[in-house]
């Protein structure tokens, strides 16, 4: 009985505190998970050396020498984050489909299972970044004169809260791999590396930063791929030596 006013304190937190509504969506939380201080800070710190490897390289470059040129500039790195989040949108049921695929017996059945809540952080991202065409697409428009103005308020701090809620909620999918931990410990660093030779492939192909001289931009752009590889592969090797976790192992193998 005592459990019950918590877990409503932490619904109505969640309803005040974007925030925090979006730790509780985005973040691992399985009974029984590995947490591993090391590779949670090497995660941040990879996320945190990324943006300012990015920022030193618009700075050096000139691409941003004026205000308006800092707002494009923000607005770019944004959609980069927005299209990381897509493409790890579209990956993710690719790889989690071949590993639920690979396993054994049982083991598919509780992956499946597991995968529920990966799935959900989808759905709430998505959602969540939905609601800005609520309060803004022009099509909406005659929606918005028929709820009149207690409506627009309404839609109005929804847009906010969400605002706040997909902002950090695509960060946090980022660093956590859409919460795939808890399908197994090894999927993240697997699904990682898929997703950032995916986004480097892309930046080729659509031509990005081409204000950089054509040597520091392949550099740029495979610098990522590579350190995340590397990443992934220490993480996995962390998982096997420090806590007995093998892709062998996952899929009962």
């Amino acid at each position: 009985m005592a459990v019950e006013p918590s877990r409503g304190r932490k619904v109505l937190r969640g309803i005040r505190n974007p925030f925090y509504a979006a730790q509780r969506t985005f973040r691992p939380s399985r009974p029984g998970i590995v947490h591993d201080g090391q590779v949670r800070r090497l995660q941040l710190w990879r996320t945190g050396l990324g943006l300012a490897a990015w920022v030193g390289l618009t700075v050096a470059y000139k691409a941003a020498v004026s205000a308006a040129d800092v707002k494009a500039a923000a607005d770019d790195r944004l959609d980069q984050s927005w299209s990381s989040v897509l493409v790890l949108v579209c990956t993710l049921p690719l790889v989690v489909g071949a590993f639920v695929a690979a396993a054994k017996g049982p083991l598919r059945r509780v992956y499946l299972r597991r995968a529920l809540r990966p799935l959900g952080a989808v759905l709430a991202v998505m959602a969540s970044m939905g609601t800005s065409a609520l309060a803004m697409a022009p099509e909406l428009a005659g929606f918005r004169e028929a709820v009149g103005l207690p409506g627009k308020i309404v839609i109005a701090v929804l847009c906010l809260w969400s605002v706040g809620f997909a902002l950090y909620g695509i960060g946090l999918s980022l660093v956590h791999v859409f919460r795939t931990a808890d399908i197994h410990e090894v999927v993240p660093p697997v699904l990682a590396g898929v997703l950032v030779w995916e986004m480097a492939l892309s930046d080729v192909v659509t031509g990005a930063y081409p204000q950089v001289p054509p040597a520091v931009r392949a550099a740029f752009i495979l610098g990522a791929p590579v350190t995340v590889t590397a990443l992934s592969w220490w993480e996995m090797r962390r998982l096997r030596v420090h806590h007995g976790l093998t892709v062998r192992d996952a899929l009962g193998r």
